[in-house]
């Protein structure tokens, strides 16, 4: 019986077993890896080089893409790399790495989208003191604010989770380390401590789900009060690219942890882990930009 201290590597799924498939695997993720870098790496640069776009709905964009960035190569080069070499092992440490930048990107990723809901609300609802309110100290504020809130929840779930003796072998049902998957592997009851920080962190998650909520509803009545359709069109597509963003982000994720076990299935849940891992960062950039005419002015120029 190993336990945690003596595992040297875990095992991820492998998306595929011929030489063939596994090429295919590779090719698909190459794809939407660099169309992910491509279009966030874009925004980045757009937002960075025109002063134009140097406002708080842009600068939390900013942000949005280099968590964006940071997520999909948690996950995805590392799956690449084991179909391209055909071996499925993930070292200890690079498990535990993974685990930690999946916490923190993905915690600092909600956070911000909260943040840019409360952006909105001020944006339109209180647009007097808009200037004010969210002054570039307070933008800074807030997204330092995001970016240690996920760093703060990666720190506690890694360790709580690492230091769980292991002892059902080492065989992770998942193309990345994700902690239910490591909990599975746990030998005794010492994984419930885990699975309470997990129920206190999604409680969290609720409130700023419930902030996002109360703030789209009062953006919404806000809007529908405009008396011109042309301030109400302007209105709505300053909202609607971050509703279709925290909605498709929420949506995956709540599917891939609430969804019954009646209908689980290793394939199912493969399907879902890609959608709400690997999609999202890659879709994004796709969404701020379609609607968007100062950004895709921007883009242009770059």
């Amino acid at each position: 019986m190993s336990n945690s201290s003596s595992l040297s590597e875990f095992l991820l799924l492998a998306f595929a077993d011929t030489r063939e498939l596994q090429l295919l695997h590779f090719s698909l993720f190459l794809g939407i890896y660099l169309a992910a870098l491509l279009g966030n790496g874009l925004i980045i640069t757009a937002v960075a080089c025109d002063h134009r776009l140097h406002t708080p709905m842009y600068f939390f964009l900013l942000n949005l893409s280099l968590l964006d960035i940071g997520s999909i190569s948690t996950t995805v080069p590392k799956s690449m790399a084991n179909s391209l070499w055909n071996t499925r092992a993930i070292s200890f440490s690079g498990c535990a790495a993974q685990v930690f930048l999946f916490f923190f990107l993905f915690g600092g990723e909600y956070s911000v989208l909260t943040v840019m809901a409360y952006d909105r609300y001020v944006a339109i609802c209180k647009p007097l003191h808009y200037g004010t309110i969210m002054g570039s100290r307070a933008c800074v504020k807030m997204a330092a604010a995001a970016w240690a809130s996920g760093f703060l929840t990666a720190v506690l779930h890694t360790g709580n989770t690492f230091s769980i003796p292991l002892c059902q072998g080492n065989v992770v049902d998942q193309f990345f380390c994700e902690i239910p998957q490591i909990l599975k592997l746990s030998c005794s009851d010492s994984y419930l401590r885990e699975v309470g920080l997990i129920v206190v962190t999604a409680s969290l998650d609720f409130g700023c789900f419930v902030f996002i909520v109360l703030s789209y509803v009062q953006i919404f009545s806000a809007v529908l009060r405009i008396p011109s359709e042309q301030g109400r069109h302007k209105a709505f597509s300053m909202c609607l690219p971050h509703l279709a963003v925290v909605s498709l982000f929420l949506s995956t994720i709540l599917f891939a942890y609430l969804k019954p076990p009646s209908i689980s299935s290793p394939a199912l849940d493969l399907v879902v882990t890609v959608l709400y891992a690997v999609v999202p960062p890659a879709v994004n950039p796709l969404i701020y930009s379609m609607r968007n005419k100062e950004l895709k002015d921007a883009l242009r120029k770059v």
